[in-house]
């Protein structure tokens, strides 16, 4: 495949997230509410996870913001479910090793993650994608 038409697929993917987002509103009585946003670009982000025996049963977000930043918060809160709290953290290590160009390692399925690594060519946009993970990140600290 092209580089071009591998673009165009990733592009089509982080608007499929945007405009169709997983996991989007809030968990009643979520056992982790992280609220967060990005001053520069006004980004922000209101996170809901249950975590039961150290793994993430359900998450969930609502916010507003850019396409990169919806569509991150829909792929994370898909991607972390049914994991336990240290391999999520572990994700959002290689999803933020990914966001700034660092290798990460090749055995960790990124699925419609590896869209966003074109990110990385315009550094003002990775704090609009690395916001949600942040949350997740800071929510998921304390719970162990």
């Amino acid at each position: 495949m092209s580089f071009n038409n591998l673009d165009q697929l990733y592009r089509q993917v982080i608007m499929d997230h945007y405009k169709n987002p997983r996991n989007k509103g809030a968990i009643e009585d979520g056992s982790v509410t992280v609220d967060m946003n990005n001053p520069t670009c006004g980004d922000r982000i209101h996170l809901t996870m249950n975590v039961e025996n150290g793994v993430v049963t359900d998450a969930k977000f609502e916010g507003e913001g850019c396409s990169i930043s919806m569509a991150s918060a829909s792929m994370m809160t898909q991607a972390i479910k049914g994991k336990n709290i240290e391999d999520a953290v572990k994700l959002s290590q290689v999803f933020s090793d990914m966001m700034l160009g660092n290798d990460y390692p090749d055995d960790v399925d990124l699925d419609d993650i590896e869209a966003l690594q074109g990110v990385a060519k315009f550094p003002a946009r990775i704090k609009c994608a690395t916001l949600s993970w942040k949350a997740m990140e800071k929510g998921l600290q304390n719970q162990k």
